[in-house]
């Protein structure tokens, strides 16, 4: 067995990275700490990773991912509050972005889509001792988002 305890970073194929740089500094506000021909890393704000998302170009006439084929699906980002839930949902959705919204039981979520079409989710986690039923299982269910900043806010 490896012990794995966490994901490090992600490394997306991109169009053009710098461009994709542009969306995740604007949008999740990652700053931009390393970059070489073709390629720019980032990093979450107050991550102690050297960097969380690599971007690496491969021109503008790759194809886009599709949905329901082998490959990554989404990544998942983390924020600490659910109000920053509200504040992702309204940002994604006013520079077209935004996808959809669920409800896992552990975690409250907005999905959202970067310039290549790569998925992405915002989340809000749960406190672990309010997991309760949903411990041991996953749900995808409607969102109520104002119950839930009522709730945990």
């Amino acid at each position: 067995m490896i012990p794995v305890q966490r994901l490090n970073h992600a490394v997306l194929y991109v169009r053009d990275a710098a461009v994709a740089a542009k969306f995740y500094e604007e949008v999740l506000g990652f700053e931009v700490v390393g970059q070489m021909p073709g390629a720019v890393f980032l990093r979450c704000f107050g991550t102690s990773n050297h960097h969380d998302l690599g971007l690496f170009s491969v021109g503008p006439d790759a194809p886009l991912p599709q949905s329901g084929r082998v490959g990554l699906y989404h990544l998942a980002w983390e924020v600490p509050t659910i109000h920053d839930i509200r504040n992702a949902r309204d940002e994604l959705q006013r520079l077209g972005a935004y996808v959809g919204e669920s409800d896992h039981g552990v975690s409250k979520s907005v999905y959202a889509r970067d310039p290549d079409g790569n998925e992405f989710e915002v989340l809000y986690s749960v406190p672990r001792d309010q997991w309760g039923e949903y411990e041991k299982k996953g749900v995808v269910q409607p969102l109520d988002l104002e119950a839930e900043i009522e709730r945990f806010g």
